[in-house]
C-alpha cells in the first residue's frame, strides 16, 4: 500500500487521486501499520475552481498522428487538490495538466469528481508512462501511476481509447517548461 501514496515533506499528508488533492489524512507509517489522524486537511472543498490558465498540449501517437488539446495548468498544491472536482462536463478537446515540482509516484482519486476521466501519467521524458481509462466518478479508490512521473494529464473519459493513445506516446507542451509551485 505504501507504494501507492505520495507523502509530502511537510506533514506527511497523503496526496490523493482525482487531481492531486490532499486526501486530508496524515499517514504515520510504522512497519506495515498505517495510522490516520485529522489535522492535515485544508478547508473542505465544496465547489469547482475557476478555470485555470491554459496551454496547448499535443500527444503524438505511435502512428505519428498528433492530437491537440487545450489544458488547464494546475501548478499550485491548492489547484492540484481541487483539480476537476465538482465539474459537470469537460469538452472533448479539453483537460487538466498537473505539473509536479519534482518527479514522484502519483496516487490520485475521484472524490467529488462527477465525470469519468482518463488519467494519463507522463514520465520525465514526456512520454506516456501509464493510463487509467474511465476512472469511476466519485470513487475514493486509489489510482496509481505505477512508477515515477513528472506530471498527470486528465482527459474526458474514453478519450485515450477513442484516439488510440498508448504507453510510450509523446506528450508536448510549453507548460512542461513552466515554473511549478513547491508541493
Amino acid at each position: 500500500m505504501s507504494s501507492l501514496i505520495t507523502i509530502d515533506s511537510k506533514g506527511g499528508c497523503l496526496m490523493g487521486i482525482g487531481f492531486i488533492r490532499r486526501v486530508g489524512l496524515c499517514a504515520l507509517i510504522a512497519g506495515a501499520t498505517l495510522s490516520f489522524s485529522a489535522g492535515c486537511a485544508d478547508a473542505e472543498i465544496t465547489q469547482a475552481q475557476s478555470e485555470l490558465p491554459t496551454e496547448v498540449l499535443t500527444i503524438t501517437g505511435h502512428n505519428g498522428e498528433a492530437h491537440r488539446f487545450t489544458v488547464e495548468i494546475a501548478r499550485s498544491p491548492q489547484e492540484q487538490e481541487i483539480g476537476e472536482m465538482f465539474r459537470k462536463q469537460i469538452a472533448p478537446d479539453r483537460g487538466m495538466l498537473f505539473l509536479w515540482s519534482k518527479p514522484q509516484e502519483s496516487a490520485m482519486w475521484m472524490r467529488n469528481t462527477f465525470v469519468p476521466l482518463d488519467l494519463v501519467f507522463i514520465d520525465t521524458d514526456h512520454r506516456i508512462h501509464a493510463i487509467e481509462e474511465n476512472a469511476v466518478p466519485l470513487s475514493e479508490g486509489i489510482i496509481s501511476s505505477h512508477g515515477i512521473v513528472g506530471s498527470v494529464l486528465e482527459l474526458p473519459g474514453g478519450t485515450t481509447e477513442r484516439l488510440g493513445l498508448v504507453v510510450g506516446d509523446r506528450v508536448d507542451s510549453i507548460a512542461f517548461g513552466a515554473k511549478v509551485s513547491p508541493q
